[in-house]
């Protein structure tokens, strides 16, 4: 992933606060030689406070086919992107151009997390990890608590692995413009509220955030 200089997070509190309120991402794990990597959708809970750069959380189905990939190569990147919309070319015109010559592109966030995986099959620490990531989703009380023996779950631990990753590296990417002139920015800032599609909102939050944070006085934090 390519990181210009005024795209990339300004702290580490900013794609920290970022992936704390994101939980779903795509794990990448190495295939066998001559094959793609294994690409696996899933729901994760992030916590900051765990290592260097925090720790990860999630559980998938035993049958799942990249556990042997999983074992025999346990480095893996852990990808989230949101926040992301489609800028048409006109919203890109450099000032005094016409219309017809600004750059369509693309915003968003992107926060690619390296990893060190542990597989978690030991039935109680299982349990202990899927209430610490079942914590993260719903409040307490709407679910039972995961317990070796006990109903309703203990007879399922067996059909599914826990996942921890250590992160050991991040990269993070906020791609709004933020290098293009003031006016080019509102611009695309106007665009995005003007059409109002269901994406537009969050990245015009996150474009306008990045510019108050970047301007003198505004907090990175």
């Amino acid at each position: 992933m390519l990181i210009h200089p005024w795209d990339a997070a300004r702290t580490d509190t900013e794609w920290q606060q970022w992936l704390a309120a994101h939980d779903f991402g795509q794990l990448a794990v190495n295939g066998p030689a001559g094959e793609p990597p294994f690409v696996q959708p899933m729901h994760f809970a992030y916590e900051a406070g765990a290592g260097e750069h925090g720790e990860v959380l999630a559980h998938l189905a035993r049958p799942n086919p990249m556990w042997p990939a999983l074992e025999a190569r346990p480095e893996v990147l852990l990808s989230v992107v949101d926040d992301y919309a489609f800028v048409r070319g006109p919203w890109q015109a450099l000032p005094g151009a016409p219309p017809e010559h600004g750059t369509p592109t693309s915003v968003y966030t992107a926060v690619q997390l390296r990893c060190t995986a542990h597989i978690v099959d030991d039935p109680e620490e299982k349990a202990a990890l899927l209430n610490r990531q079942m914590g993260r989703f719903q409040p307490p009380g709407m679910s039972a608590a995961a317990a070796v023996g006990e109903e309703p779950y203990g007879r399922q631990l067996s059909g599914i692995r826990g996942l921890r990753l250590d992160v050991t590296g991040v990269r993070a990417k906020f791609k709004y413009a933020g290098h293009k002139p003031e006016e080019v920015q509102d611009r695309i800032a106007r665009g995005l509220a003007e059409r109002g599609e269901p994406r537009d909102a969050a990245a015009l939050a996150a474009q306008r955030r990045r510019r108050q944070e970047g301007r003198p006085g505004g907090s990175a934090g």
